[in-house]
């Protein structure tokens, strides 16, 4: 099996958790439901019935299959609260382009179906209120070859040979993590752990016959969000020296690279009469200071480097030409 439940345990506990959620369905509606024939329904309801599940049919007008009364599994100690939540967990295009649609759905089925009567709306009140899109904007391109395979690998701890680049390596796959959009592998290649994008894997040949023994103590969010960091200060190459106003300082936050805020600040001298401090401010490259600064309007002073001020002087003249005195009698 390709994940912990099969593909066809996965749609015979989805028929199961529909008779119980909704009472008798026809196997038309079922074969809608699961996206199936009436025919894959009637061998999947023999298949139930022959394993001991309580399923029959209910012959005349309204007919259909059915499940015994009182065939029911429940969860225990789940709020209204607890349910909702629940239901606010998937990322249903990511599930998708890791090919676990099927598996989601029985998982979310076999909660819903379990629901005291008073959290039974759980799912439509959440979805109501809230949705949750991963991806950028303008982030468009086809799933990754190489994501369903890795996900069936880090499912099962199995290692895989890769070709990322033009080098073959071998690689324990960790993680999946979907950044704005962006499928990225944590894996251990030589007892180092390394980030790889997944849309750059050329090959990727999954070893099913082997299993990889995990680092006990290696947390993926925690891991992720330290190399996310590391990566991020990695970009500020370039520093700037400014003058912000009391108003500039208040703006820093939304101006300023988040990675970058920490420093900034750290840096901040006493401020003088007006109020105005002086700090240094990490960036990525002159060019992105730029229209960083811009963005502080006449709240912020350039000092150093000397292209960026002349630049931004240049900037001002051109504006002072648009707006200034005279502007309105062109």
């Amino acid at each position: 099996m390709p994940y912990p439940l099969g593909m066809r345990a996965a749609r015979l506990l989805s028929l199961v958790l529909l008779l119980q959620t909704r009472g008798g369905m026809t196997a038309g509606q079922l074969a809608e439901e699961l996206s199936v024939c009436e025919r894959t329904v009637h061998r999947d309801v023999l298949a139930l019935s022959e394993a001991g599940v309580p399923v029959y049919s209910d012959r005349g007008r309204g007919g259909g299959y059915r499940l015994l009364d009182g065939y029911r599994t429940r969860l225990t100690g789940l709020d209204r609260a607890e349910a909702e939540a629940l239901f606010l967990s998937g990322v249903p295009d990511a599930l998708r382009e890791m090919g676990l649609a099927e598996v989601a759905t029985a998982a979310r089925l076999k909660a819903a179906a379990a629901l005291p009567p008073g959290s039974r709306d759980a799912p439509r009140t959440a979805a109501q209120r809230f949705h949750l899109d991963a991806p950028g904007w303008f982030v468009t391109g086809e799933t990754p070859h190489a994501l369903a395979p890795l996900a069936r690998a880090v499912w099962g701890d199995h290692p895989v040979t890769a070709r990322y680049g033009r080098a073959a390596r071998e690689l324990e796959p960790y993680g999946l993590v979907l950044k704005a959009g962006v499928w990225y592998l944590a894996a251990r290649s030589a007892q180092r752990f390394l980030v790889y994008r997944v849309d750059r894997f050329e090959e990727v040949e999954v070893h099913a016959e082997r299993h990889f023994s995990r680092a006990p103590d290696l947390d993926l969010a925690a891991f992720w969000a330290e190399r996310a960091a590391q990566f991020s200060k990695s970009l500020l190459t370039t520093q700037v020296s400014l003058r912000l106003s009391p108003a500039g300082l208040r703006a820093l936050p939304g101006v300023a690279d988040p990675a970058a805020l920490p420093a900034a600040l750290a840096s901040a001298g006493p401020p003088d009469e007006r109020g105005w401090v002086t700090l240094s401010l990490p960036v990525e490259a002159v060019e992105v200071a730029y229209h960083q600064v811009l963005r502080f309007g006449a709240e912020a002073e350039v000092l150093a480097p000397a292209v960026l001020r002349e630049r931004l002087a240049a900037a001002a003249s051109r504006l002072c030409a648009i707006y200034g005195a005279g502007a309105d009698q062109r």
